[in-house]
């Protein structure tokens, strides 16, 4: 994807983009490719945090609704802001949960920039609707059960006097009913279904917090589901579904089968490296919480002049060895800001501590000539020692860093030099949203993928005031190595990774989790 450059001189543009439901997957191509480029993303506050991750712009959160501290935004302010800064030139994507136009107030934002003389385009999303019933097991519309489906309201507006709904008419409606909006209404939608003539064992379902891990689902009927949910703390954004399509769940149910349903995971890897494992946990029907220990930085000025006078002298060496994507990846950036490309490794064996590493050089066009068959350093030097005997060895490698390999290769008889090609910092702090998640109980697993991983989050625990041995999160490792390293700081490991990979972690967690 290029990137595009913005002429500040033309009047921006607004684009109102659907976000889809919850799952970040569900979010169209041509939305992801806005969020992109945008210089600006108003997002509303049913949108997933993970599709922000796409964003390169900046982000700014609007809600309609208060809920976890956050402050209501009047809808007057947010078409202002829009305006304002298309005004300035600005590329501006308005991101809204599910669809747009979908009881979603797009329409009265795109009226508002319509008048302000703002270009703009609408990119519609899977709407809430469509998405809960396919997540939860209910097809609205069946050639046997139902050939119509309406999506109503069930939060009118409250300055109107009187409702426009016609119960006696919705009653009598030859399908499915789905309600937007009516949780707190429910056991007054029913009553007035019921009195309008609609039978009170017609089957009815609350869908809450669709298509995501802590999705519920309720089931009973007309005079029955009031009392089912009455209580048993199911919150919005919620849907309430009143048709025979609700008796085909036990047949349909597919996502709360996934082997992660229900299942929080913090992820503690730096951002642009937890892309792949976000979205597995995902896909296995969990939700993945990034929470960075470290962050990924460049190297200062003086130590790239070291790596420029490196990449001049790599015929000097007989072995390159690669301890992390993120060093492959900055090796090589440095390779060609220095004037140079893959061939200048022509003559060397390269070495990768394990499938992702080997994986990330695969993208430069080369092959990896050793990986050890368990992903540490200690597996990496010993499949190595019998190879290195009066050879020349560079590391590249992070600011930080175990000292075993250089230690096993030496002894080997090897020469090893060491080259820093990215910085590892500390990420200082935890969020207050985590924090208190994290004071909970109230994110089921926390990956550790390094030994320095593991301590740095000991640390913040005992900075937010969380003893680590009175963490109730349960606790996954990546190797020995890690848990060795998490026990010496008090934390109480729960799985540990047979493969030494972030897979290896989630298989660790499933067979802990137990099957579904």
């Amino acid at each position: 994807m290029t990137d595009h450059v913005v002429d500040k001189s033309e009047s921006g543009r607004v684009w109102l983009v659907g976000a889809g439901p919850g799952d970040p997957g569900l979010i169209t191509i041509r939305g992801a490719q806005l969020l992109a480029e945008a210089d600006l993303v108003l997002y509303d506050g049913l949108v997933n945090p993970l599709l922000l991750k796409l964003a390169k712009g900046n982000c700014e959160r609007t809600a309609r609704v208060r809920r976890a501290g956050h402050s209501i935004v009047p809808q007057e302010e947010i078409n202002q802001r829009l305006i304002d800064a298309a005004r300035a030139g600005q590329r501006v994507v308005r991101l809204k949960g599910g669809d747009p136009y979908i009881f979603g107030r797009g329409s009265e934002e795109a009226a508002a920039l319509s008048a302000a003389g703002i270009p703009f385009e609408v990119v519609p999303g899977v709407t809430a609707a469509t998405a809960a019933g396919e997540y939860a097991g209910f097809s609205y519309t069946h050639r046997e059960i139902s050939s119509a489906v309406a999506f109503i309201t069930g939060h009118e507006d409250p300055t109107r006097e009187g409702s426009r709904l016609d119960f006696q008419a919705l009653a009598r409606f030859p399908g499915t009913l789905v309600f937007y909006m009516g949780l707190s209404r429910l056991e007054e939608l029913c009553e007035r279904l019921i009195h309008a003539g609609m039978d009170e064992s017609t089957p009815a379902a609350v869908i809450c917090h669709a298509t995501l891990s802590t999705q519920q689902v309720a089931e009973g009927t007309l005079k029955s589901l009031p009392h089912l949910v009455r209580g048993n703390g199911m919150t919005p954004p919620s849907l309430i579904v009143v048709g025979e399509c609700v008796r085909q769940r036990s047949l349909l149910c597919w996502f709360e089968k996934l082997p992660l349903f229900g299942v929080s995971i913090a992820i503690t890897r730096p951002e642009d490296q937890a892309d792949e494992v976000a979205e597995d946990v995902v896909r296995l029907g969990g939700e993945a919480i990034l929470v960075p220990m470290i962050e990924i930085a460049p190297v200062g000025p003086s130590q790239s002049i070291c790596i420029a006078d490196c990449m001049q002298r790599l015929s000097e060496f007989d072995w390159i060895v690669w301890t992390s994507g993120n060093g492959v990846s900055e090796f090589f950036r440095h390779l060609r800001l220095a004037g140079r490309d893959a061939r200048a490794l022509g003559g060397l064996k390269l070495a990768c501590i394990g499938t992702s590493t080997a994986s990330r050089l695969e993208q430069f066009g080369l092959s990896a000539d050793l990986v050890p068959s368990q992903f540490r350093a200690e597996s990496l030097g010993e499949a190595m020692r019998p190879l290195v005997q009066g050879r020349r060895v560079l590391w590249a490698k992070a600011s930080r860093g175990r000292p075993v390999l250089p230690a096993i290769l030496e002894s080997a008889g090897a020469t090893v030099e060491q080259l820093v090609v990215y910085e590892n910092r500390d990420v200082s702090a935890f969020s207050d949203d985590i924090a208190e998640r994290f004071r909970r109980g109230l994110i089921s697993w926390v990956s550790l993928s390094s030994p320095s991983i593991a301590r740095r989050f000991a640390a913040l625990l005992n900075h937010a005031g969380i003893a680590p041995a009175e963490l109730r999160t349960r606790i996954a490792t990546i190797s020995p190595v890690t848990t060795t390293a998490a026990e010496e700081c008090g934390l109480q490991v729960s799985a540990e990774a047979s493969m030494h990979t972030m897979s290896g972690i989630l298989a660790a967690i499933q067979e802990q989790s137990g099957s579904r």
